[in-house]
């Protein structure tokens, strides 16, 4: 019991000593505690610096791992920003050789159309380069698609069946207003006798009547269902259910297409002046008995060959009636079929359709029309007198008559002789 309560003494001065200020002390135990033993404050002050120092150890580890992740993250930050910025520069690079070689994406329809702003022509080339053969003409404002630009000032385009090269100087690129003006929008007839009404409703009254084939030059198609066209008769609408829409653009002409045409008229000019030759010397030898009634009247057979003789066959039949699908000079026509009946007496053979009428011949401008020529319009065609007038069979109240050759725009100018 003696020996208990030693133990437990001894055991609080411990405790005591180590939880005081440093200092020495000795106890002496009883013989069953053995030799003396001394406890300092120091060596708990020791143990204690021990345990700051490995914690201080152990934070400052778990520091530098920290610092390790952070810096392979911010490592690999870098890394993929720098991949970013190259791939932005290839990127931005293609980009810029693409835009040097190839014509800008864009919306409009027009946008790849080249319209040709010369006095007369452009020659078209087998190369980019002035030394290179010449493979066609594109006429002043007739139109080209252009494949690709070059670096050197040229476009690759292709018109009608020629492809080939010009001068980018000579043609305008992206212009809409301008394509829009030189182009014309046409709706064909695919029914056998077309209405053309006053408004867009098959109630409306009926303006006049368009034969299978025959295209009107198109004005507007914002009405659902209806297009907005030109006739001889004035301005209306047709059905869109019963015309086929396309947009035409005057294109280049090759070597080989230009020799031909080029062929063809001589051979026509021939033929014409036989003809009228051959119509004089009918008219010399046979002399025909005139009705003498006043209101029968006579007409004079062409006496020669070229377009003045024809301006002035044609103004002989001024005040005959007009006839729809009729080719009559005397008993009523049609005005496809004025032309064709006028140019048969000169012995040239032309289609009854004033849509096929735009290319009999070749073309002349309207500046340069001369008597003769044939003025063709939307769905009509006159023959040009002089003085800025066409005779021409214009509709059943007026029958065959003058007009001003702009009485209504102009499609196309095509001689004959």
């Amino acid at each position: 019991m003696k020996e208990r309560r030693k133990r437990i003494v001894g055991c609080l001065l411990v405790g005591a000593l180590l939880a005081t200020e440093p200092f020495t002390m000795t106890i002496y135990a009883g013989s069953a505690v053995g030799p003396m033993a001394t406890v300092t404050s120091q060596a708990a002050e020791e143990l204690r610096e021990a345990e700051k120092a490995k914690e201080v150890k152990e934070t400052k580890q778990e520091q530098e791992a920290q610092g390790k992740t952070a810096g392979a993250s911010l490592a690999m930050l870098n890394h993929l920003t720098e991949g970013n910025a190259k791939e932005a520069q290839i990127v931005a690079a293609t980009a810029e050789r693409v835009s040097e070689n190839q014509i800008p994406a864009v919306a409009s329809e027009y946008a790849d159309i080249a319209i040709a702003q010369v006095d007369n022509y452009v020659n078209i080339r087998s190369e980019a380069s002035t030394e290179s053969e010449v493979l066609g003409k594109l006429y002043d404002n007739s139109a080209a698609t252009v494949l690709e630009t070059t670096d050197n000032g040229w476009y690759r385009i292709t018109s009608g069946s020629v492809t080939g090269y010009v001068k980018s100087e000579y043609v305008v690129t992206g212009d809409e207003e301008l394509a829009r003006e030189v182009s014309t929008r046409y709706a064909k007839v695919t029914t056998t006798t077309l209405y053309v009404r006053t408004e867009p409703s098959t109630e409306a009254r009926i303006l006049t009547m368009v034969p299978l084939d025959d295209d009107l030059v198109v004005l507007d198609e914002s009405t659902p269902g209806w297009a907005y066209v030109t006739t001889a008769e004035g301005e209306g609408y047709v059905s869109t259910d019963y015309v086929t829409f396309s947009t035409e653009f005057v294109q280049a002409e090759s070597k080989e297409e230009e020799a031909a045409r080029l062929e063809k008229e001589e051979k026509e000019r021939r033929a014409a002046a036989a003809a009228a030759e051959a119509a004089r010397r009918n008219a010399a030898s046979a002399q025909e008995t005139q009705n003498s009634q006043a209101s029968t009247p006579s007409y004079s057979a062409p006496t020669n060959s070229n377009g003045a003789a024809v301006a002035s066959y044609a103004s002989q039949f001024i005040g005959n009636p007009y006839v729809y699908g009729g080719s009559s000079l005397t008993n009523g026509t049609d005005c496809s079929g004025f032309t064709m009946s006028v140019y048969a007496a000169f012995g040239i053979g032309l289609p009854h359709s004033s849509r096929a009428q735009r290319s009999v011949g070749y073309e002349v401008s309207l500046a340069e029309a001369q008597p003769g020529d044939i003025v063709c319009y939307s769905g009509h065609v006159g023959i040009y007198v002089g003085n800025g007038t066409i005779v021409h069979a214009s509709t059943p109240e007026s029958g065959i008559i003058y007009s001003s050759v702009t009485y209504r725009n102009p499609i196309c100018v095509r001689r004959i002789f």
